[in-house]
């Protein structure tokens, strides 16, 4: 259950190696098909010069990918920048002319250099890594992870949070209240140490109070001049006893980029950092090409790729079905005029699944005759896209029908006050992770989760500052579990955790640690601050347990621990 980040560098780093290893005949390999290509400046191009251009671009597009995988940057941009070249000559080649072939053996020359570089360096690590580690650790210590991690983006170390008050109860108050969500606090109760430690150490935001003792400015006099002097700026919140609208045009002017009043209500500070410091990647659009002609498929993929989007190329009909599950795409460009099985008979196959009835089809076709093209429309396409089809216009209608069929997919499977699985999905999440746990005679643990009194709370605080406690137990469950975990919110204030892989104790232990945690962060309505606990049994999975006694076994425990006087974790006996 515990990350092991070791063990995963060691993996890449071996990755890295072998695909460094391999690297030189690969190269080589490419001055074959470069000498195929441009050995045809005064004459005809030879029959192989096609296939070898064809060869040239999907290599270098390879080493771009693994490249970039494996973190060796500098490697996946030169072969990136010969990629280019090689995808028109493949596309033209009246194209290979001498200044195009000085280009890309330029480029090959440059890999060559990096993969001995490289491997040079793979080869001395004590000093090269000691090197390495210098120059990235971090200012801080940054320990505090999540409980548990995958490989995943969800999953980051901690961001720091630079915190400067002269009330040391506030600001220890509040640093334990942002490391329940993966921020990590340096204190400071002088601004001029902040400014000085900031010159050295880098923070992700400040949270700085505008008043100190002897000088109502020297909050913002501070930022001032941070914003001068640093390079990138660092988002500042500012907060302050003060609510008047001087002290808030102040704030402006300093560059503030929030302001909150004493007392801080924490959930909104949370949402104002998350918003501040979080700069996640969209998960790139995943398309399903479709198309006999590979020539064809691999010009739209190129283009697709280029704007960052995942394809994946079929060019036949038979293994439609099973690429669909595994691969899950966004949408599907299917040729309408196909041997054997035309788009039109291929998409209502698809259509007659339930699961992809909604899933997004796009007809690519060099058919004009608008009556042909409304009829392939009418059994259910999203769209029909006359080849040969402009660049702009392919990835627009492939981004505005992807985004669409998220949205959708996101309404159907996800809580909307919360963002977690509903209860239907995360029954089926259960059900589907239950089978493979067994077939893998593996286990998982079942964890029913209730907030205590909830009831009290909407009626003494109103039921908007209940849906704050929901989504706040909601946030917390999402930074401390793996990617790999399921969350759902079961209905009303009942949540289900499903931990895979895992025994009874380690469950038991990281539940315990979350639901401390949750009942330590003070929640602010009206001049009142209050806490909110949850109870929560916990069932752990056995080839003899179904799925329904599994969730009856763990909603037994969840009732022995509210009777038991609630703010508690209790296992399961099973008998």
């Amino acid at each position: 259950m515990t990350a092991k980040p070791v063990v995963a560098r060691e993996k890449i780093a071996l990755l890295r190696a072998s695909f460094l290893a391999k690297l030189p005949s690969r190269l080589e390999q490419a001055l074959q098909l470069h000498q195929l290509v441009f050995n045809t400046y005064e004459a005809p191009a030879p029959s192989a010069a096609p296939s070898a251009a064809a060869e040239l671009h999907r290599l270098l597009h390879s080493l771009k990918g693994t490249g970039a995988t494996l973190g060796l940057r500098a490697l996946a941009e030169e072969a990136a920048r010969g990629e280019i070249i090689a995808i028109l000559i493949a596309d033209d080649l009246t194209l290979a002319t001498p200044a195009t072939g000085a280009e890309i053996y330029a480029c090959l020359a440059s890999l060559m250099d990096l993969v001995q570089a490289a491997r040079a360096q793979a080869e001395a690590p004590t000093e090269a890594g000691r090197v390495r580690e210098e120059i990235t650790a971090p200012a801080f210590d940054l320990s505090h992870q999540p409980l548990s991690s995958d490989t995943a983006a969800g999953n980051e170390k901690p961001r720091v949070i630079f915190l400067c008050d002269d009330d040391k109860t506030l600001v220890d108050h509040l640093s334990a209240q942002l490391q329940c969500f993966n921020y990590q606090s340096v204190t400071f109760s002088d601004p001029d140490e902040l400014r000085a430690t900031l010159a050295h150490h880098p923070a992700h935001a400040i949270v700085m109070d505008i008043v100190f003792p002897g000088d109502e400015s020297a909050g913002t006099n501070a930022v001032m001049t941070l914003n001068r002097d640093l390079v990138e700026r660092v988002p500042t919140v500012f907060i302050s006893a003060r609510n008047d609208f001087d002290a808030r045009l102040r704030a402006v002017r300093a560059g503030g980029a929030a302001y909150f009043s004493k007392p801080v209500d924490v959930m909104a500070l949370v949402a104002c950092l998350d918003a501040l410091t979080i700069h996640k990647e969209p998960e790139p659009y995943r398309v399903l090409v479709i198309d006999d002609e590979p020539e064809v498929a691999m010009f739209h993929a190129h283009i697709l790729e280029q704007a960052g989007m995942v394809v994946r190329l079929l060019h036949g009909h038979d293994t439609v079905l099973a690429e669909l599950d595994d691969f899950h795409p966004d949408l599907v460009l299917i040729d309408l005029y196909m041997p054997q099985c035309n788009g039109r008979d291929l998409a209502q196959v698809i259509r007659q699944i339930p699961r992809w009835i909604s899933l997004p089809i796009i007809f690519l076709s060099s058919e004009t005759d608008k009556t042909k093209q409304f009829s392939a429309i009418r059994i259910g396409a999203e769209g029909f896209l006359t080849k040969p089809v402009l660049p702009a216009e392919l990835i627009t209608a492939v981004a505005v029908r992807s985004e669409r069929m998220r949205d959708l997919r996101s309404l159907m499977v996800r809580d909307s006050l919360t963002g977690l699985f509903n209860h239907t999905t995360t029954t089926q999440m259960l059900e589907n992770s239950l089978a493979v746990t067994n077939r893998l005679n593996k286990t998982l643990a079942v964890v029913m989760i209730d907030i205590d009194r909830f009831k009290l709370v909407n009626d003494t605080y109103g039921h908007i500052v209940g849906d704050q406690v929901l989504v706040a137990l909601a946030r917390i469950l999402r930074e401390r579990l793996r990617t790999s975990d399921i969350i759902g919110r079961y209905g009303g204030e009942e949540f289900a955790v499903v931990l895979r892989d895992v025994f009874l104790e380690e469950a038991i232990r990281i539940m315990d640690i979350i639901r401390h945690d949750f009942s330590q962060l003070r929640f602010h309505h009206n001049g009142v601050d209050f806490n909110c606990s949850f109870s929560a049994g916990i069932s752990l999975s056995s080839r003899e347990k179904s799925l329904i006694f599994l969730r009856s076994e763990a909603d037994r425990a969840l009732y022995q621990a509210k009777h038991e006087g609630r703010n508690r974790i209790v296992a399961a006996t099973s008998s």
